[in-house]
């Protein structure tokens, strides 16, 4: 049987290129495959079946390969787990429910301003100092996140700059949508924070097994108190549920953990930014959605915030590791 490094030396390297591009591809999907499920089941539903289906899906894998160590798990490692799936169930409860509300694009981008916010914590929570850099991010990135916020208050019109009322901004449903989004990336930052603590004394199957099925149990809950049903939906409603756990979750994700292995973290983090291009296009092939002017030019905004952050924290790391 061939070692971890030989095979590594034999790897094509391209490979890691093709298979993080099928990630990005797979990742852009979530939001048209929650879309459609929207149609007939309650967006607390979609996300306990996302959840509960790809834990299902990793769990005679977890236990296989990595049962002694999940047997072995201590109080410390089980309350951090617990604080992580908790975390996780609240970032899909509340982004999901935000595409009833605000179009997928507007979702996307500003759920994507999670390593924002991670940035912004590490240093109360992690004791990561932030640099110049990343504060220079975070300003663009967040002027960038309320100019997409706003984005359905004004247009830009012939005679220039049209906005609405502030009470009728601050109630319509895309700012409610927004919010919602922005709240599911407040969220992912927590999972991600308690996540780098967890993590390493952890194997990646073993975390995302027990996260994601933690996850799952808490937004089971969240449908038994809402009092929704898990059945009763059309056969094709439960396909895009199977869909939205196979392809987002499980393949996307594991693509872009495998994909570490092999490649920077600098370029693994940025080819992450295409996600609201890769979803940006997709709605508009497959649910008409067109772009606001506005809404492009917070989006670029807000990625060349997070590609600012994610560079000048991947190289404190490299830093702080080759010391």
């Amino acid at each position: 049987m061939l070692s971890s490094t030989t095979e590594d030396s034999q790897l094509n390297p391209i490979v890691p290129y093709l298979v993080i591009g099928i990630g990005l591809l797979a990742v852009s999907t979530a939001s048209l495959l929650i879309r459609f499920a929207q149609q007939e089941a309650p967006s607390l539903v979609i996300a306990a079946y996302r959840l509960g289906i790809a834990t299902v899906i990793l769990a005679p894998f977890a236990w296989k390969r990595n049962k002694s160590e999940i047997k072995a798990l201590n109080g410390s490692q089980l309350r951090a787990l617990f604080l992580s799936g908790l975390f996780l169930a609240f970032h899909f409860a509340t982004w999901i429910l935000s595409l009833e509300y605000t179009t997928v694009v507007e979702s996307v981008i500003l759920v994507s301003t999670t390593p924002l916010w991670v940035a912004l914590i590490s240093p109360i929570f992690l004791k990561e100092r932030i640099t110049p850099f990343v504060w220079l991010g975070l300003l663009i990135a967040l002027m960038g996140a309320g100019i997409v916020g706003g984005a359905e208050a004004c247009q830009i019109g012939p005679s220039g700059l049209v906005c609405t009322s502030i009470g009728d901004f601050l109630g319509g449903r895309a700012f409610f949508g927004n919010f919602l989004a922005l709240a599911g990336a407040w969220c992912a930052a927590g999972y991600v924070l308690i996540g780098r603590r967890a993590r390493p004394s952890l194997s990646l199957l073993s975390y995302i097994f027990l996260v994601y099925g933690i996850a799952a149990i808490c937004l089971l809950i969240g449908v038994i108190v809402a009092g929704y049903s898990f059945v009763g939906y059309s056969p094709k409603t439960y396909f895009w549920f199977v869909a939205l756990a196979l392809i987002p979750q499980i393949l996307g994700h594991s693509s872009f953990n495998w994909a570490l292995r092999y490649l920077p973290a600098t370029f693994v983090s940025v080819t992450m930014l295409g996600e609201p291009i890769g979803t940006s296009i997709l709605a508009m092939i497959f649910l008409k959605e067109t772009l606001a002017p506005l809404v492009l030019i917070g989006g670029a905004l807000i990625c060349l915030g997070i590609y600012l952050v994610s560079r000048a924290q991947n190289h404190q790391v490299h830093k702080n590791t080759s010391r």
